[in-house]
């Protein structure tokens, strides 16, 4: 990683509405007195348009030189075609964790108040491994995998980010009572790490069905969820339901030295070009990379920015300042220049 370069950051675009969020979010930012220097690469179907792969060895070399990068969505064809740059990202970076703040916002109404939840999703084994083969004609596989150093170290992210944040508890949802062998490493490698390392932090596991189902009975009860690879992804969408869906929750991807973060939805390109995306999901995980440039490279005024833009956007939802997906009537455009006028606020 290039620490040389403490406030230069790779920008992904992505593809869909990505480049219209991704432009607001960059114009949020600027007028938030960011001192980021942007060094722009592609990914996804913006990338195959240059004729290039869809994760290009100059883009992944980018975020491995500047060890960060702020990425927007890209299309992930459905059952066929070129596999999630997401994926391949994630094993090629070694972002192991996938950080996913999901917490009730001022003026976005939904049917529970007071939602503050963090799930903490391994990212880079399990059934995303992509390991599926034709048995016979007809007849396919894909194997769930498990190591004892990826069950282990997303475990102890999960325990540390706990007790340094001040939250209350973790919960690991499981199928342990099916898949004995790999969910059963993941309840071990856990509860290791829990007995040896963070016996003052509140933990507890729930069966990954029934979870679900106390979920939607009453979110309030849960605090941060720890889980793997697939019933991460599931969940934290889940997760996003409760407090007006993926167009208003952040998302980090974290490595031992680089991180990516994104929009956690997808592309929309039903909707792409017509400037009425929501921004906001980019702007939080915006403020999230500021949060992290703060704590892992001293960047004096990264915190107080982050602060800054979060003060902002809270104050814009409050005052009923809202794109279509929240019911309201501003553009991207529209929404960022709302978000801009409360900086000062």
């Amino acid at each position: 990683m290039n620490t040389n370069s403490s406030k230069t950051a790779v920008l992904i675009p992505g593809d869909g509405i990505g480049p219209e969020v991704t432009a607001a979010v960059k114009r949020v930012l600027e007028k938030a007195g960011s001192e980021i220097q942007w060094v722009e690469h592609n990914a996804g179907i913006a990338a195959l348009d240059q004729g290039k792969d869809v994760l290009p060895q100059e883009t992944t070399d980018a975020v491995l030189e500047h060890g960060i990068a702020l990425k927007g969505p890209c299309t992930t064809p459905v059952g066929k075609g070129f596999s999630s740059v997401n994926v391949q990202m994630r094993k090629k970076l070694h972002l192991y964790a996938a950080v996913r703040p999901v917490r009730s916002l001022p003026g976005v109404k939904t049917r529970y108040e007071n939602i503050d939840l963090v799930i903490i999703r391994e990212n880079t084994e399990g059934l995303y491994s992509g390991v599926e083969n034709e048995i016979t004609p007809g007849t396919v596989m894909s194997m769930k995998v498990a190591t004892e150093k990826g069950c282990t170290r997303i475990a102890d992210y999960a325990f540390d980010y706990c007790q340094k944040r001040g939250r209350k508890k973790v919960t690991a949802f499981h199928k342990a009572n099916i898949m004995k062998l790999t969910d059963g490493m993941f309840l071990n490698c856990a509860q290791k790490v829990h007995d040896e390392k963070y016996p003052a932090v509140n933990y507890d596991t729930l069966i990954i069905d029934a979870a679900c189902m106390k979920m939607v009975q009453n979110p309030g009860q849960f605090d941060m969820l720890l889980m793997e690879n697939l019933y991460g992804d599931v969940v934290s969408d889940l997760c996003a339901g409760l407090v007006g869906g993926l167009g208003v929750v952040p998302g980090a991807n974290i490595g031992l030295e680089h991180a990516v973060f994104e929009a956690v939805h997808g592309s929309a390109p039903d909707i792409a070009g017509k400037g009425i995306a929501n921004p906001l999901a980019l702007l939080m995980s915006s403020v999230m990379m500021l949060n992290y440039l703060s704590d892992t490279r001293n960047c004096a005024n990264s915190k107080q920015t982050a602060q800054k833009i979060k003060h902002a956007y809270n104050q814009t939802l409050a005052d009923g300042c809202k794109t279509g997906d929240l019911g309201g009537e501003l553009s991207t455009e529209q929404f960022a220049d709302a978000v801009i006028d409360r900086l000062n606020g």
